[in-house]
């Protein structure tokens, strides 16, 4: 028994050791990850790429190791693995690490996610579902009615029914035009000449007179004013009946406003819209608004571009790469762009990101001085012309003068 003790003691060493050491690869691979990894991924939640919690588990150690040197040579040799990945997140091609991160870059990578996967998930507080804001005695809402949603006999039965009824509609329309002639020498009888009815039936078949009056001949005397004559005739029926319904909506205007204040009135609308507003995107919230109108104009002094440059190669060199060139996403360098290429333009794209294109929005990790900082900083590299320049896409820009 006196033997093994130093055995033991030496084996407990060995361990104790080997967490400090586990510990350190964690660290090294957290260092690793933010430089290279980070503008594409996270380990908790899906940013361009995937979420990587629990990735070690769902792929062995070689596997990855191969994805992250070269996922293009991967997927042509048509692992079924790599090609569901790639076409899942839009076809979007990660960046070549082939001699850029060493297998041992890679294990401490590794390791760090898979210390990140291990940490508890921060508690969420659950969303409410939205209710229906004039239900306000608790019972369910009104179920909505989908046409798709019905059986396609239900569908071919109710178009059916709807066709026959607009071709009676059609049918009577026609015959009522055919009997027009009948029903103009019926209603010229001096008896119903004047009635409303025979004057609907002379509209329809062309006699306007309801609408715009009868001319009467009739000068009005002392009515001549610089050989202006004026006759003794009503004023248009047309006229008279807008008139009319301009008093009769004034009247219900002035009860659903002012009287019964069932509709809210243009301040009251202002407000609403503004609140509402406000909930979209609350005053300083961090989220901002893309809509923002911004006067930035360019940095150019030298600490400022320098910092933006430290901050362009952490954050956006895995995707444009290190001097702006191109990768994953365009070429930085060249005239042309695909969301604008004035300050304010490349600002708001950093800012808000491009989530269709797989640009993340950077408003979370880096603050507005800070992508200001960037944006000059892409904007002075112009026709710097590096080696492996992606090819143009989008438009030329032309600064506005």
């Amino acid at each position: 028994m006196k033997r093994l003790i130093p055995y033991l003691a030496s084996a407990l060493l060995l361990a104790g050791a080997a967490q400090p050491a586990a510990a350190q690869d964690a660290v090294k691979g957290k260092a690793v990850f933010d430089g290279n990894c980070a503008a594409c991924h996270a380990v908790q939640e899906q940013v361009v790429g995937p979420a990587l919690k629990d990735v070690h588990k769902r792929r062995d150690e070689k596997w990855i190791s191969n994805f992250i040197k070269n996922s293009t040579k991967v997927i042509a040799s048509g692992d079924k693995q790599a090609v569901e990945v790639f076409e899942k997140f839009g076809k979007v091609q990660m960046t070549s690490f082939e001699g850029t991160l060493s297998d041992g870059d890679i294990k401490d990578v590794i390791a760090y996610v898979k210390e990140e996967s291990d940490k508890p998930a921060e508690a969420t507080t659950p969303e409410v579902a939205p209710t229906d804001a004039g239900n306000t005695d608790g019972a369910a809402p009104a179920a909505s009615f989908s046409w798709r949603a019905l059986p396609a006999t239900t569908q071919i039965l109710v178009a059916l029914i709807g066709f026959l009824v607009v071709l009676v509609f059609a049918v009577l329309l026609m015959t009522f035009f055919q009997a027009l002639p009948l029903l103009g020498q019926l209603y010229d009888k001096p008896a119903l000449r004047n009635s409303p009815m025979a004057r609907f039936i002379a509209l329809l078949r062309g006699d306007t007179s309801t609408i715009t009056g009868k001319h009467k001949d009739i000068l009005m005397e002392d009515h001549t004013y610089d050989g202006i004559f004026e006759f003794d005739n009503d004023l248009p029926p047309w006229w008279k009946y807008t008139f009319y319904v301009t008093i009769v909506f004034g009247i219900g205007y002035l009860l659903n406003y002012h009287v019964f204040q069932s509709g809210d009135l243009q301040i009251a609308e202002y407000e609403a819209e503004v609140q509402q507003a406000s909930l979209l995107s609350p005053a300083g919230s961090s989220e901002g608004n893309v809509n923002e109108v911004t006067n930035f104009k360019p940095l150019t002094e030298a600490p400022k571009l320098e910092a933006g440059k430290a901050a362009f190669v952490q954050n956006c060199a895995a995707c444009h790469g290190a001097e702006g060139q191109g990768v994953v996403g365009p070429n930085l360098t060249d005239e042309f762009w695909l969301h604008g290429g004035d300050v304010n333009d490349v600002y708001k794209t950093i800012k808000y990101g491009v989530t269709s294109k797989g640009m993340v929005a950077w408003q979370k990790k880096l603050s507005d001085d800070q992508i200001l900082e960037v944006s000059s900083y892409i904007l002075s590299i112009q026709g710097s012309k590096p080696a492996n320049a992606k090819a143009p896409q989008g438009e030329k820009y032309v600064p506005k003068k």
